[in-house]
């Protein structure tokens, strides 16, 4: 099988492609021939060396893949050859609270990940793509779509007419879009972009804000919360912009802290204190979390928004084009 390892941490540049032996599954494992997979914010980081001695040098790089069971290893016994599988984001994590004990990189961080055209997994550490979703569709969901379901519902799903803040046109932020508006949720999106905007309005968004003509976009939010605030605000800019969404909150919003696309230090100072709001750390989610998302999706239908879709061999131009920040919706790559 072809496959990406990461050479050196030099961005897309330093990813190598190599041929090596298709693996064939042990006891309780699957062969999934993956058709596609999507890019992430965290595996751009990963390539660049972001995260340091938490990934080694030579693993395949990617959380997320779509593809088809070509091979039952012994006592495998949730799929059949031909079935249309993701492999969960987390191999550790099946049901409940994130283990604390284990480390939280997964696929494509802590093991080898989905930038190839086979990848080997635990049968139980593996999901069905709902019916009416290509494969181009499905790589979106095991990072972006479980990050988002997961901020939604941690703690206290939104209650219809409770408002939702979601913030850019990333991946996280257009699945917490659909979903909020799954519950019935009120959504008030923001962006840079006014033609972004009008495609958030066009997905569903109630209300949206251009942050770069509007940057105390919070006093925003609360003029259009008649002065009270978000009942939730799914935070992906991090130090960059958590004050702000701070000052959006009332006292009992609930903020998600899912990313840090606006910076991992830094921002305007604030008086944490003065601003009593429940946040909490989504970890993407459990094979559970997965499920429950891919009835929702499957229920309703849901499309995931893709913005384009790349070969495999322009895994480079892939990641220059997602590090450009252009993109609304997923970045996808097509194995052939």
């Amino acid at each position: 099988m072809k496959a990406y390892r990461i050479d050196t941490f030099t961005g897309a540049a330093g990813l190598k492609l190599v041929e090596e032996e298709t693996p064939t599954p042990g006891r309780g494992q699957i062969l999934v021939k993956l058709y596609a997979v999507s890019l992430n914010f965290r595996d751009s980081m990963i390539v660049q060396g972001f995260f340091g001695p938490y990934v080694r040098p030579g693993i395949i790089p990617l959380s997320d893949g779509a593809g088809e069971v070509v091979a039952v290893g012994e006592d495998a016994t949730r799929f059949a050859v031909g079935d249309r599988v993701m492999p969960i984001f987390n191999p550790h994590w099946i049901g409940g609270k994130r283990p604390i004990d284990v480390s939280p990189m997964g696929l494509g961080g802590e093991f080898d990940g989905t930038l190839a055209q086979y990848i080997l997994v635990d049968d139980i550490c593996a999901v069905r793509i709902p019916d009416h979703l290509s494969y181009e569709e499905a790589a979106t969901l095991p990072c972006a779509g479980v990050t988002a379901w997961s901020a939604l519902v941690q703690e206290t799903p939104p209650l219809p007419g409770e408002t939702v803040v979601t913030q850019g046109t990333g991946g996280v932020s257009i699945f917490a879009l659909q979903f909020a508006k799954l519950f019935g949720a009120r959504v008030i999106a923001t962006s840079s972009s006014d033609a972004k905007l009008a495609r958030l309005r066009d997905l569903g968004a109630d209300e949206t804000i251009n942050y770069r003509d509007t940057p105390a976009w919070d006093a925003r939010v609360k003029e259009l919360t008649g002065g009270l605030g978000a009942d939730l605000i799914v935070e992906v800019g991090g130090a960059g912009t958590l004050p702000t969404s701070f000052r959006a909150a009332h006292a009992n919003t609930r903020i998600a802290i899912v990313g840090m696309v606006a910076g991992a230090s830094g921002g305007e100072g604030f008086d944490f204190m003065s601003w009593i709001a429940s946040t909490y750390r989504t970890g993407v989610g459990s094979r559970g979390d997965f499920e429950d998302m891919n009835r929702a999706i499957a229920w309703h239908r849901v499309k995931p928004v893709v913005d384009r879709v790349f070969g495999f061999d322009e895994v480079a131009a892939a990641f220059e084009y997602f590090d450009g920040k252009s993109y609304f919706g997923k970045v996808v790559i097509r194995i052939d």
